[in-house]
Order: structure tokens, then sequence, then C-alpha cells
């Protein structure tokens, strides 16, 4: 028959080991988004200079990574780019009164349409702004822009017809912000 005390024993010393081994990829994870949030290292191996510098393996960095992509801590990898820099110096928001009715599926068409970088959907501030739904495109001129926002345009009125009711689009003038949240160290 077996020693109920070393059995609790035993149960306690696994949970211990459990609670130290999740608190180690909690530090884990945090460091790798510290080491990671202001960019990937721009090397042919970046996963590998990032387990470098925290002196753990390549593996385990994807690992951890491809665990806080799936369980939502981080959204998502990829590149911020300078538009300007590329050649893309005519960015306009294009900002459409859209029909509430439909305006969720309005968005995922927009939003899924390879020159639309970013699509929301935002409150309006009537009377002055009737606008609901925020679409930017990129372009290396205004003309370019523009007739990107006629297409998208032309999409809406011929998949959604009647839905939009005005458009306008806002070109910037200058970056202000290129960086995602920040956790402090």
């Amino acid at each position: 028959m077996p020693d109920n005390a070393a059995l609790v024993r035993a149960d306690a010393r696994d949970e211990a080991a459990r609670s130290a081994d999740e608190a180690a990829r909690v530090e884990l994870d945090r460091r790798i988004v510290l080491a990671t949030q202001g960019g990937l290292p721009l090397v042919a191996r970046p996963y590998a200079a990032v387990a470098e510098t925290l002196g753990v393996a390549e593996g385990l960095v994807r690992e951890r990574l491809a665990a806080m992509l799936a369980d939502g801590r981080i959204r998502r990898i990829g590149a911020v780019p300078n538009h300007y820099a590329i050649g893309y110096t005519a960015n306009g928001m294009s900002v459409w009164d859209i029909d509430a009715a439909v305006i969720d599926a309005v968005g995922e068409r927009v939003g899924g349409l390879d020159f639309v970088t970013h699509c929301y959907r935002r409150p309006r501030h009537l009377p002055d702004w009737p606008y609901n739904l925020f679409a930017m495109v990129h372009a290396a001129s205004r003309e370019a822009a523009l007739a990107r926002v006629e297409e998208i345009a032309a999409l809406i009125t011929a998949e959604f017809p009647g839905a939009c009711r005005g458009c306008d689009v806002l070109f910037s003038s200058g970056i202000l912000k290129k960086t995602g949240l920040r956790i402090g160290g």
C-alpha cells in the first residue's frame, strides 16, 4: 500500500516544478519580446542572433514566438516599411461613410485588397465627420493613390449597392510614428 504522505509530497514537488517551468517560460517570453520589439536584427539568421543575445537555443526562440502567436500574446511578426524610403510617397487614408448594416462585410472586402495596408472601422463624429471606415493606400503618386481609391469605390458600388454615402482621401505629409507597443525592461 502506498504511503499517502509520500504521494502528497511527490505531487507537491511536481506542482512546484511545473510552476517553476511556467515562471521560466513567462520570463523567457518577456525577454524575447524585449529583444525583438524594436525589430529583428538585419542578419541572415535573425532568430539565431536573438537566441545568442538571450543565451538560449534558436529553436527555443522560434518555439516561444510560435506559442505567443498561437495564444494571441503577440499578433504578428512582420516588416514595418518606411513607405517614403521605398518610393511610396503618396500615402492616402481613404475614409468612407458606409451603411452600418453592411460595414463589417465592406471592411472585410476592402481590407482584403492587396493594395490596402490598413482597414479600420471607426465611430462617426456627426455632424462634422460622417466617415466610419478607413482604408490606407500607398502609391508613388497622388494620381495612382486616387486611382486605387476609385477601385475601392467601384468595388463597393458593385458588391454593396447603395452602401457608400460618401468618401474622401487624406494624404500623409510625413511619418510621425512607425513603432508598435513597447514594454519596459
